[in-house]
């Protein structure tokens, strides 16, 4: 298991400073933060650990090679100089996807076709195969990315994206990505034994993101990844990420949580979407407005993300909901407050400016993240 590997952690704009610290937290040092990607170094059982326990990263993916290619003739012989067969087996199925961005090679399909074409041969040479290929085994998507004319070549350890965390069977209209949700909770200085309320909970994914970091439970811990099938991990490298998993969940510690919403369509969904995360009826839901929304305990948290008013007719009644939670809030001045929207008014309407901004994108929409900090009482 001492074999090391350089894995790229993949993070949306404005995450990489909590991935990075995420990655980090799990023991491993030498970590660089680029843009959309932290970059460490470690050995093979970090595959199952970071794919188990990033909450906030997109992918974690496996980097083969880097190497400047502004010809075809470059990128095929540098790709098959690698050490493809590190990796992938005689049987192994690897589709190649790629990008190009302001790069002379900047024909996508042509450079996928020579990416294949340079790893099917350096496999055949070394696997002594005189035909072709089977590709009837495990499963490794590779991608060429280039970038100002270097080339990135990666093999996807995670398969489907993280925020896929197999607990979603629900969701509303505009859904948040759970990897978004987490870094929302992460951003603040929550403990587990305070207050956490979403008055704008959609589906559930802020509350249900709050309860699992609370009881410290993996993120990945109910879904299965591309990785596992592969021979040069280890076998007992997935179990001991999966047993230390279990270990270090903290299932007995009590939670405050709720998560109330307008619209009891979508509470039925939160409800359901806790339940299939194995949550049960640690989190409250509550169908109702948030003008009846009235804190009971001092040093609470409020994080949200609110509808935008986006569309042009839902604007008067959004804004109106923004004044309504200020004026609620006005009244606790103990709690912490955090909002994300992209409604560039929000201060405004809320009745006060944010302690601490932060720019974060949700999907393709450029958002706010307004921090407001309590007075704790004691």
């Amino acid at each position: 298991m001492d074999q090391q590997v350089t894995l790229i952690a993949t993070a949306a704009m404005g995450l990489e400073a909590i991935v990075s610290k995420e990655v980090k937290e799990l023991g491993y040092e030498n970590v660089q933060v680029e843009n959309g990607r932290v970059v460490f170094t470690a050995d093979v059982s970090a595959i199952p650990r970071a794919n188990l326990w990033l909450r906030t990263a997109d992918r974690v993916k496996l980097l083969v090679g880097k190497f400047k290619a502004v010809t075809f003739d470059d990128l095929f012989e540098k790709t098959k100089a690698l050490p493809w067969e590190n990796f992938i087996t005689e049987d192994g199925e690897f589709p190649v996807v790629g990008k190009s961005v302001k790069s002379k090679l900047y024909s996508v399909p042509d450079c996928q076709s020579i990416v294949k074409k340079a790893i099917v041969e350096r496999l055949k040479k070394k696997y002594g195969v005189a035909s072709w290929l089977k590709e009837t085994g495990a499963f490794y998507r590779v991608e060429i990315a280039l970038h100002k004319d270097e080339a990135l070549l990666t093999i996807d350890t995670s398969g489907s994206g993280l925020h896929k965390r197999g607990y979603r069977v629900g969701q509303g209209e505009a859904p948040l990505k759970e990897t978004l949700a987490a870094a929302l909770v992460q951003v603040t200085n929550w403990h587990p034994d305070e207050p956490f309320v979403d008055p704008f909970c959609g589906s559930g994914t802020i509350a249900i993101e709050a309860a699992l970091i609370g009881q410290n439970i993996a993120p990945g811990f109910n879904r299965e990844f591309a990785s596992e099938d592969w021979s040069f991990i280890p076998q007992k490298a997935w179990d001991e990420a999966f047993q230390e998993a279990e270990e270090c969940a903290n299932y007995d510690q009590p939670l405050n949580i709720t998560g109330s919403d307008i619209d009891p369509d979508l509470i039925d969904i939160a409800k359901n979407n806790a339940m299939e995360a194995g949550l049960g009826d640690l989190v409250t839901w509550k169908q109702m407005q948030v003008r009846d929304f009235k804190p009971k305990q001092e040093n609470g948290y409020l994080v949200s993300n609110p509808p935008y008013g986006e569309r042009m007719g839902e604007r008067p009644e959004v804004e109106e909901m923004y004044r309504d939670l200020g004026v609620i809030m006005r009244d606790h001045p103990s709690w912490s407050v955090y909002v994300l929207t992209s409604h560039e008014g929000f201060e405004k309407l809320y009745g006060k400016e944010a302690t601490k901004k932060r720019k974060l994108f949700n999907g393709f929409i450029k958002t706010d993240y307004y921090q407001y900090f309590g007075k704790k009482i004691r």
